[in-house]
């Protein structure tokens, strides 16, 4: 029998990688995303064209009540058993003494509560003690949450440092409960998320000057989540996995 999995954002970027490699590793895959319905349903296609399951799940992470929707669509499925964190967004780089109200709110709406209430509700479907059959939960962070994107990005940075507190609080709350929450934590991926900031060519750019010399691929990210995922990663809870070419 096939375990559920799922993806916020992904339509696109690395939650589209994942759920392709999920479901071609015999995950039922429910493919959240806010906007683009055209991008998501693409990713349902192929993944039902490959004898897989996926359903498309509408809905903002932000807001609690599409989130809930979007939950009890994906309750059709069955048990939750794996739940991927990824939904986020950025915006134009620039110093922390430029940016509105408005962008930092946006940016902790989005990448912050909406992170935490999408984990709040994978832990209650998943724990042990709710009638869940246990699980693993995978958070999206940032190395900038190490680095700080000073000039950039800072409140990214600090949204995703948010995400990896996350991690290590919940990973000692969800252990005995059968739920395994790890991060990883990407570098310069070479996806569209640079173009929405109004940087195109950043991965491409910067990525050049990382010790390994090039960005990396959303699909390397699926692979590191993936293995979180199952049970390959039985012993690891708690854990931020770098995946940024030695930055």
């Amino acid at each position: 029998m096939s375990k559920n999995l799922l993806i916020t954002g992904a339509s696109r970027g690395i939650g589209r990688a994942t759920a392709l490699l999920a479901a071609s590793r015999g995950w039922s895959v429910g493919v959240n995303y806010r906007q683009d319905h055209a991008a998501a349903e693409e990713v349902v296609k192929l993944i039902v064209a490959a004898g897989g399951q996926a359903i498309a799940l509408p809905g903002d992470v932000a807001h609690e009540e599409e989130l809930l929707g979007i939950f009890e669509a994906m309750d059709t499925l069955g048990p939750l058993h794996g739940l991927v964190v990824n939904a986020g967004v950025v915006a134009p780089p620039m110093p922390l003494l430029e940016m509105s109200s408005e962008r930092l709110r946006r940016m902790f709406d989005i990448n912050v509560l909406g992170s935490y209430l999408t984990a709040r509700e994978g832990a209650r479907r998943m724990a042990r003690s709710r009638g869940g059959e246990g699980g693993s939960m995978v958070l999206v962070s940032s190395i900038a949450a190490s680095l700080g994107a000073p000039f950039e990005y800072v409140d990214y940075a600090g949204a995703k440092g948010a995400l990896d507190v996350l991690t290590r609080g919940l990973a000692k709350e969800l252990g005995s409960e059968g739920v395994r929450v790890n991060a990883v934590r990407p570098g310069l991926i070479d996806t569209e998320i640079h173009a929405s900031g109004g940087q195109p060519d950043r991965a491409e750019r910067l990525g050049k000057t990382t010790p390994l010399g090039r960005a990396g691929r959303a699909e390397e990210v699926a692979e590191a989540i993936l293995w979180l995922l199952e049970d390959s990663a039985s012993y690891t809870t708690g854990a931020l996995i770098d995946i940024a070419g030695g930055r």
